[in-house]
C-alpha cells in the first residue's frame, strides 16, 4: 500500500518541486518530467498447480488418519471395514460430522443421499475413488 501511495503521489510531488525551482530562479531552463519515464507498475501473475495425485494407499491412509483424529473413534478399533454405528458406536450426528470431515479433507461436497450410504471407511474409500483420479 505504501508503494502505491508513493507511486501515485510522485507526479504531484514533482510538480510542486518544479514550481519551487521555477519560482526560485526563472532564468534556469526547466525540462518537464514525463510520467512515462518512471517505472511502470508490475503485473502480477498467479500460478496454480493441480493437486497431488491420489494413490489407493494414500487415500486409505488419509481416510484412516481423519477418522483416527476424531475424538469419539477409538483408533484401536478402527479398520477399513469397521461399521460407524455398530463397531465404533457413532450416532447419526457423529456420522454427519465424519462426512463433513471427509468433505473438508478431499475438497468436494458429498450429497446427503450419498452420505447416508457411507457406513464404513471402505465405503468412503470407494466413494472418493469413484469421484477422484486414484492410481494404483
Amino acid at each position: 500500500m505504501l508503494k502505491q501511495v508513493f507511486f501515485t503521489s510522485r507526479p504531484v510531488l514533482l510538480q510542486f518541486a518544479s514550481r519551487k525551482i521555477f519560482q526560485a530562479s526563472s532564468s534556469v531552463a526547466i525540462r518537464p518530467v514525463s510520467i512515462k519515464s518512471y517505472a511502470k507498475p508490475k503485473t502480477q501473475f498467479r500460478c496454480y498447480s493441480d493437486k497431488a495425485p491420489l494413490t489407493k494407499k494414500t487415500l486409505e491412509e488419509r481416510i484412516i488418519l481423519v477418522l483416527s483424529l476424531y475424538d469419539k473413534i477409538d483408533p484401536k478399533k478402527l479398520t477399513m471395514d469397521s461399521n460407524f454405528s455398530k463397531d465404533l458406536g457413532l450416532d447419526s450426528l457423529d456420522h454427519v460430522e465424519v462426512i463433513m470431515a471427509m468433505e473438508e479433507e478431499f475438497g468436494f461436497e458429498i450429497p446427503d443421499g450419498d452420505a447416508d450410504r457411507l457406513k464404513t471407511p471402505r465405503d468412503i474409500f470407494q466413494y472418493v475413488a469413484d469421484r477422484e483420479d486414484v492410481f494404483d
